[in-house]
């Protein structure tokens, strides 16, 4: 082997060994930031404080406060900076040391149940509706120095559906995380478009059913229905009972309001001996929180009429007209008249109603007015049925 042959493969030697260390190197540099990383993470997790959520405050929201204190533990956790109380281990903790918890709202209750848990902080707070708004409320309370640290209040548009967002955002608040401004302006913000479309999920009342009650005809209409026969009267008295079947289609729904078409096909008279069907057609609102309705619409009944005149405060009617008899010039009129042929006539109604809650029944009790040329119909009606539905989003 010359001299140039000994030197490349000394050069070669080098380079192998070189290398070597370059990788031994690089590997201990990974090696040492993995365990520096782990061990930062079990610093970490060393140093989180233990929180416990007992029950929320909650009235009129859907939740109930238990379901609350869930939905506020399940979205605390998400924020993976405490070490947060699982419920099942509260729960056996709890019926262990035989501790109430029930109505364990104020400082001093959350401080002695912590305090029993081994907890450092507790979390707990309201959500209640005001009219249109949702007031929620958190209270972050330090155990061991028995004090409130922070309190966050923030007033919410009445959109229940939303209960969960307004949750996550609260927290975000609370502990200085970084919030979508968008999310908040639609949660809090009245003219905001998405809000109005996230209207809570609300509620319909479904009032599908028998109707029945009386009606009550007035002036010249009740003198010719007690009118004999002979007459042209009907011999009845002139109330009479009615019954029939509500049908209803909602065509427009926002927030408590709904807005429907009725459609009320009755008979009236029965009790006399006497058959009036009607159909009536009416375009109600309703307020389904307090159970209000009007409706107004056009009604529809067959009734028999006959063309006459009163003649010396008789009447008269045109096939027994005589000039000779009753004089000349007379103007007929058309008029009911039991003895005339059968006509369907139309007239206005206006409606307004309540619907009283038994559970799960709903009575609706209703008032109606009709007017007419020859008097007014009013009556009062009431039905019953045991439906209630939820309107799509």
């Amino acid at each position: 082997m010359n001299t140039s042959e000994k030197h490349n493969q000394q050069n070669g030697n080098h380079e192998g060994v070189g290398t070597k260390i370059l990788v031994l190197f690089f590997a201990c540099a990974l090696l040492m930031l993995t365990m520096n990383k782990l061990h930062a993470q079990q610093a970490a997790q060393a140093v989180r404080q233990k929180v416990v959520v007992l029950n929320f405050d909650a009235k009129n929201v859907g939740y109930d406060p238990i379901q609350m204190g869930n939905l506020v533990r399940l979205e605390l956790e998400k924020l993976d900076s405490f070490d947060v109380m699982d419920r099942y281990d509260m729960d056996y903790l709890i019926a262990k040391n035989k501790i109430q918890v029930s109505n364990c709202y104020g400082k001093t209750c959350l401080v002695d149940v912590g305090k029993q848990l081994g907890a450092d902080k507790m979390l707990s707070g309201s959500i209640e509706v005001y009219g249109e708004a949702i007031i929620y409320t958190m209270r972050w309370i330090d155990v061991k120095t028995e004090s409130i640290e922070v309190t966050q209040v923030t007033e919410f548009l009445n959109m229940q559906n939303e209960i969960q967002t307004m949750t996550s955002v609260m927290l975000r608040d609370l502990f200085k995380r970084p919030v979508d401004p968008n999310v908040k302006t639609q949660l809090m913000k009245p003219d905001s478009y998405d809000a109005r479309a996230r209207q809570p999920v609300t509620e319909r009342v479904r009032l599908d059913g028998p109707r029945m009650g009386a009606t009550v005809f007035t002036d010249r209409t009740a003198t010719i229905i007690s009118a004999p026969k002979s007459q042209g009267g009907f011999d009845a008295a002139p109330i009479m009972f009615q019954f029939g079947y509500q049908f209803e289609k909602q065509y427009l729904a926002a927030g408590d309001f709904q807005a429907l078409f009725e459609f009320v096909p009755m008979v009236t008279g029965l009790d006399q001996g006497l058959f009036i069907p009607s159909f009536t057609v009416m375009n109600g609102m309703r307020m389904n929180k307090h159970g209000w309705e009007v409706g107004f619409g056009p009604t529809f009944s067959v009734i028999t009429r006959s063309e006459g005149a009163y003649i010396n405060n008789e009447w008269v009617r045109k096939s027994e007209y005589d000039p000779a008899i009753h004089g000349a010039n007379i103007q007929f009129e058309n008029r009911l008249d039991s003895r005339g042929s059968a006509y369907l006539n139309s007239a206005f109604i206006f409606a307004v109603g309540k619907t009283f809650r038994s559970g799960n029944m709903n009575i609706p009790v209703n008032a109606y007015a009709v007017p007419g040329r020859d008097g007014w119909r009013v009556g009062v009606s009431f039905g019953y049925n045991a439906r209630n539905w939820h309107a799509a989003k």
